[in-house]
C-alpha cells in the first residue's frame, strides 16, 4: 500500500489560507484596540481622569493614545534583512543538481556539493532552493508528480506464517523486503514493478514485468540472490498470490526463509513501501519510457545503478548504500580492539 503526500492544490490552499489568516488576525487586534480606546473615552465622559480612566480599561494611558493614532498592529518584520550568503556559482551548482534531479531535495543535493567541494550545510542548500522555487528558476516537487494509476485491487489473502519473535535482524543481508508496484505508463500499457529492498543497507535491485505472477516472482528472486551486495539470509513479503506457488518453491530450494505478513499489515513492510515511492516519483514519473519491457528493463537499471551508487540517503546520513557497505566490509575486516 503506498501512502503519497497531499496533493499540490491542497499544498497552495493552504499558503494562502495561512496568509488569509495572518490578515483575520491584524483585524481582529486591530478591532479590539479600537474598543479599548472607545472605554477609555466614554470613562472619561463619566467623570474619570485620563489615568484612573486607563487603570479601568486595564491598559496603559501611553499605549490608549498610540492605539487611537494607528489602531492596527505595526509588522514586525526587521527593518534590515539578513542578505543571502550564498555565492552566484554556489546557486548556479544547486539549480544545476535539482535540474538533474528534480525530486532531491537539500538532504540528496547537500552532500553531493560537499563531496564536489563546496563548503555548504543542507539548511544553505535548502534557503538556496526556496529562493530558486520563489524566482521560477527550478519548479516545485508537488508540482512535478504527476498521477498514476492506481495499484489492482486487493487479493483475498491466505494464511500466513508470521516471523518468529526470537529472529532478529542486525546486518546488512539479514532481511530483504520483498513488493510489488503496479504503474500505468499509458492507458493500454501497465508495468508490474519487482522491488527488493535490503532493510539495513538501504541497496534496492528492481525488474520490470508485464505481469505479477508467481513465475516472474522466482525469476526476480535469481536477479535478488545475484545483485545483492551480500547473502540473502531471509526475505519477508505479504500475502500477495505472486509470492505463491513458484516463489515459494524457488526460496525453498535455495535455502531461504520465507516470512510472510499478515493480512492487512504493510507497516511491516515499510522499508520497501518507502522504497516504491522513491522507483514511482523518481523514476517513472520523470523518465519518458519506451513500451517494450525489456527497453525498460534498462532504464530500470541505470536507475538501480544511480540509487545504489550516487543518490545520497538520508538514513545513512548521507552516504550512499555503497559507501555505506564499504565502511561495514571495513569493520568487519578490521574490528575495533574495543568490541
Amino acid at each position: 500500500m503506498q501512502v503519497f503526500g497531499l496533493p499540490g492544490h491542497v499544498i497552495r490552499n493552504a499558503g494562502r489560507a495561512s496568509r488569509l489568516l495572518g490578515a483575520q488576525t491584524s483585524t481582529i487586534e486591530a478591532t479590539r484596540r479600537r474598543d479599548a480606546v472607545a472605554r477609555w473615552r466614554r470613562a472619561m465622559k463619566d467623570g474619570l481622569s485620563a489615568d484612573q480612566a486607563a487603570h479601568a480599561v486595564g491598559v496603559p494611558r501611553s499605549t490608549l493614545y498610540r492605539w487611537e493614532a494607528q489602531p492596527a498592529p505595526k509588522s514586525r518584520r526587521p527593518h534590515r534583512m539578513r542578505a543571502n550568503g550564498w555565492s552566484r556559482e554556489l546557486r548556479a551548482e544547486v539549480e544545476r543538481l535539482r535540474c538533474d534531479f528534480p525530486f532531491w531535495g537539500k538532504d540528496k543535493l547537500g552532500p553531493l556539493l560537499r563531496k564536489a567541494g563546496q563548503v555548504v550545510s543542507n539548511a544553505t542548500v535548502g534557503r538556496i532552493l526556496k529562493s530558486l522555487v520563489e524566482r521560477g528558476r527550478v519548479t516545485p516537487v508537488p508540482q512535478l508528480i504527476r498521477k498514476i494509476g492506481r495499484k489492482c485491487a486487493a487479493k483475498a489473502r491466505p494464511h500466513a506464517v508470521r516471523k518468529p519473535k526470537d529472529v532478529v535482524f542486525e546486518r546488512p543481508g539479514d532481511i530483504v523486503q520483498i513488493d510489488t508496484l503496479t504503474v500505468s505508463l499509458a492507458p493500454n500499457l501497465a508495468v508490474k514493478h519487482f522491488d527488493a529492498y535490503d532493510v539495513h543497507a538501504k541497496w534496492t535491485v528492481a525488474k520490470p514485468y508485464r505481469s505479477a505472477t508467481a513465475k516472474n516472482a522466482a525469476d526476480f528472486l535469481d536477479k535478488v540472490t545475484a545483485e545483492m551486495p551480500w547473502p540473502v539470509k531471509a526475505i519477508q513479503i505479504d500475502g500477495g498470490s505472486e509470492f505463491m506457488a513458484e516463489f515459494e518453491t524457488a526460496c525453498a530450494a535455495k535455502a531461504i526463509p520465507l516470512y510472510v505478513l499478515p493480512p492487512r499489515s504493510p507497516k511491516l513492510n515499510g522499508a520497501v513501501e518507502r522504497c516504491n515511492g522513491a522507483w514511482r516519483y523518481e523514476f517513472y514519473a520523470t523518465v519518458d519510457l519506451p513500451t517494450n519491457i525489456d527497453s525498460i528493463a534498462e532504464h530500470v537499471d541505470a536507475f538501480q545503478h544511480l540509487y545504489n551508487h550516487h543518490r545520497p540517503h538520508g538514513a545513512l546520513d548521507g552516504l550512499t548504500p555503497n559507501e555505506y557497505l564499504k565502511i561495514c566490509r571495513d569493520r568487519i575486516t578490521h574490528p575495533s580492539h574495543m568490541s
